[in-house]
């Protein structure tokens, strides 16, 4: 398993060196910026798995680092590291899309633990936008973004109304959701679709992607419950 990998921005070359020391020790690769120039460029350079900026920079201070660092990508998680410790700031840090902020001094064990939640939250965060994107289980394959599916009669074009119920039982694998649930979230409350609407498309997935549609490993109807999807 390949590292996960962080920039650290700080300007105290001390406290760099001592976090920088104790996420290498604890297995991640570490990028240091000592600057909010620096720092974009080693962000438009690198590959990140989270982004720990100080506030007070030269060159650039870290709301405007994260400002920039936002406009590119939205999902890679950054911690705020300051001495201010007002709300104010707290606020304009998280209102420019920090994930989370630490006053310091710090406790580098609590810094530790924030690093492993917040790259475990990234990590979530990355699947779900592949899941919004693209889909495969067993030997089938979904796009979600151009309504085509790779299933056992070979490559085709679904509907708007299939694709949005396949990622709806896909985001929520495992679980049993309501016929009720399912026809708000894809046909909305005003709509009123017959009873059957729903088993007909669960019949047309499993004719696309079910090898024996009599019994079907993926698409699943609970009598009387709902419907799910397991891989």
């Amino acid at each position: 398993m390949s590292k996960k990998h962080i920039l650290l921005v700080e300007d105290e070359e001390h406290l760099l060196k001592t976090i920088q020391l104790n996420l290498e020790l604890e297995g991640y690769a570490v990028t240091t910026a000592m600057d909010g120039i620096e720092a974009l460029k080693a962000f438009k350079n690198g590959a990140f798995n989270l982004i720990i900026l100080d506030v007070m920079l030269p060159e650039m201070n870290g709301f405007d680092v994260c400002e920039q660092i936002r406009k590119e990508n939205v999902l890679i998680p950054i911690l705020f590291l300051t001495a201010k410790g007002s709300s104010s700031d707290k606020i304009q840090g998280l209102k420019l899309g920090a994930d989370d902020y630490l006053t310091k001094p710090f406790n580098l064990e609590e810094l530790l633990l924030r690093v492993q939640i917040l790259l475990k939250r990234g990590d979530l965060q990355a699947e779900i936008k592949k899941i919004h994107e693209m889909y495969s289980f067993a030997s089938n394959t979904i796009n979600f973004i151009t309504f085509e599916i790779e299933g056992i009669n070979g490559r085709i074009q679904i509907s708007k109304k299939e694709i949005a119920l396949l990622k709806l039982l896909i985001e929520r694998k495992g679980e049993v959701i309501s016929r009720e649930e399912i026809l708000d979230a894809v046909w909305g409350k005003d709509a009123y679709p017959s009873s059957r609407t729903i088993d007909n498309y669960i019949l047309a997935f499993r004719k696309y992607f079910e090898k024996n549609q009599r019994e079907p490993l993926h698409f699943h109807s609970i009598r009387g419950v709902g419907y799910k999807f397991t891989e």
